[in-house]
């Protein structure tokens, strides 16, 4: 048994606009979404599951942290991701994992990873940052201790020998401190990516990785079980056609962070792309 997983959302009757896909049992319209909760994914599994919601499939959220979601694809637990960080943020999980994984394909490019600060931060580089370790008070602010981002930002104080202490707390956390020392113009480094919100909100810089541990550009990737497409080829169509631009997964976040409600941002987005929703729906 998987520990771990929150189930964090049921289904709907609706089939909204879009026609519901021919299928030959109640199971072939039932679909679950596993997802970690980082702002951009709750921004894209919701997204999803409002689409499928369109197609007149009942959808099941489940919430995890990185390595029990590859763990739970693998295992048959749920089937699909959108979450999937590569090459480089979710290596270790792909070389795990990924011999049972089946990935479908990028559903977003032109993602990133790495330490962010404010833009008054006079430093433009790790290898410059233990000369400053005063002003940040010798830490950087990670988020979930499971997430790739903190993995390689271990690796990162190892390879430049930086003196801080890495804070775990979450994605919500990290994103409130980063506020918070924003609006006093204090100094504070952050494990960041993009998209995200926040780069809407502050104006912030990635430091250079001279050393490239944080790698180079990322892309999304969308990930099945393994026999998904072969016991429902018409919900993992919809699947494999979902992809989407940094910008439209920044304004759902925005949207969030400005108070709607995951599914109400979701709802939002799709009313305003159906014709986009529709390609992802019938192809």
């Amino acid at each position: 048994m998987l520990f771990g997983i929150i189930f964090v959302a049921g289904c709907t009757d609706s089939a909204g606009t879009a026609a519901a896909p021919e299928t030959g049992t109640d199971a072939a319209k039932e679909v679950s979404i596993g997802y970690v909760l980082w702002d951009s994914e709750i921004a894209s599994t919701n997204v999803l599951k409002t689409v499928y919601e369109q197609a007149g499939y009942d959808v099941e959220l489940k919430a995890v942290d990185a390595g029990p979601l590859y763990q739970a694809l693998a295992d048959g637990q749920v089937d699909m991701s959108v979450s999937a960080w590569l090459p480089a943020t979710h290596a270790a999980y792909m070389d795990t994992y990924g011999d049972d994984i089946m990935l479908v394909g990028k559903n977003l490019e032109g993602a990133k990873v790495g330490l962010v600060v404010p833009q008054y931060v006079t430093i433009d580089s790790i290898d410059e940052m233990n000369d400053v370790a005063d002003q940040f008070d010798g830490k950087i602010i990670g988020i979930e201790p499971g997430a790739g981002i903190m993995a390689m930002t271990e690796t990162a104080i190892e390879n430049y020998s930086l003196d801080y202490t890495l804070v775990p707390s979450s994605s919500a956390a990290m994103a409130a401190q980063l506020s918070d020392a924003y609006e006093n113009e204090e100094w504070v480094v952050v494990t960041g990516w993009t998209p995200h919100w926040k780069f809407v909100r502050f104006d912030l810089k990635y430091l250079d990785d001279p050393e490239g541990v944080y790698g180079g550009e990322e892309y999304i990737a969308s990930l099945a079980r393994t026999g998904f497409v072969d016991e429902n080829p018409e919900a993992f169509a919809i699947l494999e056609r979902f992809s989407w631009e940094p910008s439209d997964m920044e304004s759902v976040m925005l949207a969030v962070e400005e108070g709607a409600t995951p599914e109400d941002a979701a709802q939002a987005w799709v009313d305003e792309h159906l014709d986009q929703v529709q390609s992802w729906i019938n192809g």
